[in-house]
């Protein structure tokens, strides 16, 4: 993994020794599954979100990695009583920041795939078999739920618009047919996170989108639910400048990703991975899911080698 900040490379090395220091072969034998979550200031909400994440999806042990981002609350504490391995970072950075640092964790720790999901609880956990199953079934490397093939409990039309906006921008860049570019409840294989390049310190979810459909990998939406906050208040900010940040993200990503369309990495088989494939496991591929050409590249599966540029 390449980073462009030399001091973000400085508090992630430290916030992964602090955090082997505290959970020793918790955190560097890794179940197959990580479950991660960024969390700033969510005491009260995050939790309820651990102790009711699976201790299995597709058959598979999973570990749950919280990073507190700099919280000023008890997110940190109350997410370890909750059961969950929590690299407490002492600066708040941003959600995009967080993730990278736990997609590191898991990378590193020796998972096989990564889910991801919010620490306000808007997720069903139920769901993350769904979004999970092929990609450990080998017919796509990521999987994004979708609130526009499964449902919303939002009213807001500001918000609607903004995801149909959105969805639409990257479908007319990428040529892959997406309907929902922001959604929280993921899942990957762990090489895919080595492999693409990820800067944005907020609104992640577009970059990591957008890199891994120019990087060729194969891309899938399962339909999936978003519920309202029950605690809390959203960290996203007004409608109106969280929307002009991410149109940012979008297109700064898209111009940045370009020239870089390639050769990413094969799905690997179940038997290299020591996956259990559920029965009759396929991926979404109707109504809006994206598929992207095999890749002809292999690349390590679980550890993921940083691009080189």
């Amino acid at each position: 993994m390449i980073y462009r900040n030399p001091e973000d490379q400085v508090i992630d090395d430290a916030a992964i020794k602090a955090l082997t220091g505290a959970y020793g072969e918790r955190v560097t034998s890794l179940s197959p599954v990580a479950i991660v979550i960024a969390a700033y200031n969510e005491a009260g909400a995050i939790g309820p979100v651990v102790e009711e994440l699976p201790a299995e999806v597709c058959g598979l042990a999973t570990a749950a990695i919280v990073v507190a981002d700099g919280c000023a609350d008890s997110t940190a504490a109350e997410a370890a009583q909750a059961g969950a391995l929590v690299a407490d970072v002492p600066v708040n950075r941003g959600q995009g920041a967080a993730l990278r640092l736990g997609y590191r964790i898991a990378r590193e720790g020796g998972a096989a795939y990564i889910i991801t999901t919010d620490a306000d609880g808007q997720y069903n956990p139920a769901e993350m078999e769904r979004v999970l199953a092929p990609v450990v079934a080998g017919e796509a490397d990521f999987v994004t739920g979708s609130r526009k093939l499964g449902s919303q409990e939002t009213k807001d039309p500001v918000r609607r618009l903004g995801t149909w906006v959105f969805a639409t921008t990257i479908t007319v860049l990428t040529g892959k047919r997406i309907t929902d570019s922001s959604f929280g409840l993921r899942a990957m294989r762990a090489g895919v996170t080595g492999v693409v390049r990820l800067e944005q310190p907020q609104y992640q979810s577009a970059e990591l989108l957008i890199a891994v459909l120019a990087r060729g990998f194969r891309v899938s939406e399962v339909p999936a639910t978003i519920h309202k906050r029950q605690v809390g208040e959203s960290k996203k900010g007004h409608n109106a400048i969280y929307g002009l940040r991410y149109a940012g993200v979008v297109l700064g990503t898209w111009w940045r990703e370009r020239w870089r369309r390639g050769p990413a990495a094969p799905a690997p088989s179940p038997a290299r991975t020591g996956a259990v494939v559920p029965p009759g496991s396929t991926a979404a591929s109707g109504n809006g899911a994206a598929a992207g050409t095999p890749p002809a590249e292999a690349a390590s599966q679980g550890q993921g080698t940083a691009e080189r540029r």
